[in-house]
């Protein structure tokens, strides 16, 4: 049997139910590798599981910190090695789920990757300068610097100011640091899959998902965590809350807000599943529409052992 099990892709493919099922079958419990479930009262806007619904399963590092803790790739692979040791030695299957690809590539590879490399004061620099002069701008000095980053990140001013930041700090290329943690070998024997659908389905489901958000409460969720006034950099990041807290500034009306928080969850869910995508190692399992589950869950328990 596989040491730990790893099941990732979009948001709202269904992960979590597949995973309860799976810790069924196999005595296994959840790893949570969400970078945002880890915070009490940020429960409707990441679709945080309720007790019921987790059906008996145990679900680690959900609702762990406060939304004014900092939560990165260092302290989540430092907890999810903890929780996996432990399970190992009550003969319990480790699943970690979630979407966050660089949290699970930092643990089955054992590399933080921003842990020692990370000046949030360069960072800032050249985040004011894309604002002041466009991505293009940063796109075009990365490419002196880097070309193969800025071949690649073209037109990801996220990914385009991680490779500055990283070059500046280090001297080094962001690509070549890539290429040589592409040459790692896994730190855990795991069966990691990654679970897609149509895309139009996929897209259907999230703006579903949406919609019950806010039946469920999430403008005073949103609200309440605004009015703390607290938050991390990580948490005040978060689809869903920020989109919101753009509405409450007066930068966005709220069906404005509700829209922003549906198209920035489906281009999320886009540069997930390309993120997957380009993992080596991994086992893409389509869900179609109106499909059970039994089909998958046979395919992953024949590959788990």
């Amino acid at each position: 049997m596989k040491e730990i099990v790893i099941i990732s892709g979009p948001t709202a493919a269904g992960k979590s139910d597949l995973a309860i099922s799976l810790c069924r079958m196999k005595n296994g419990a959840v790893i949570s590798a969400d970078s945002m479930q880890v915070y009490r009262g940020m429960d409707i806007g990441t679709a945080k599981l309720k007790k019921e619904e987790m059906q008996g399963i145990k679900h680690y590092m959900i609702d762990i910190l406060d939304p004014k803790e900092e939560f990165n790739v260092a302290v989540f692979r430092e907890m999810a090695d903890r929780h996996i040791r432990n399970l190992k030695e009550a003969s319990v299957l480790p699943v970690i789920v979630g979407g966050t690809g660089f949290y699970i590539k930092a643990l089955l590879y054992g590399a933080s990757f921003e842990e020692d490399d990370v000046d949030e004061e360069v960072r800032s620099r050249y985040e004011e300068e894309g604002r002041l002069y466009g991505t293009e701008y940063l796109a075009e000095k990365l490419a002196k610097a880097d070309p193969v980053s800025a071949e690649k990140y073209k037109g990801n001013a996220k990914r385009i100011i991680r490779a500055l930041e990283y070059h500046e700090i280090t001297g080094r290329t962001l690509s070549l640091k890539n290429e040589e943690e592409n040459k790692r070998k896994p730190v855990y024997d795991a069966a990691h899959f990654c679970i897609t659908m149509p895309r139009d389905i996929l897209y259907e489901r999230i703006n579903k998902r949406v919609d019950l958000m806010f039946e469920n409460g999430l403008y005073d969720e949103a609200k309440s965590l605004f009015e703390r006034g607290d938050l991390s950099r990580t948490a005040r990041k978060a689809i869903g809350y920020r989109q919101l807290f753009d509405h409450f500034e007066g930068r966005a009306t709220l069906a404005e807000a509700k829209d922003n928080i549906k198209k920035e969850t489906r281009h999320f869910a886009k540069r997930q599943l390309t993120w997957f995508k380009s993992q080596k190692d991994i086992i893409m399992l389509e869900r179609k529409g109106g499909e059970a589950d039994s089909r998958l869950l046979e395919e992953m328990s024949a590959i788990i052992g």
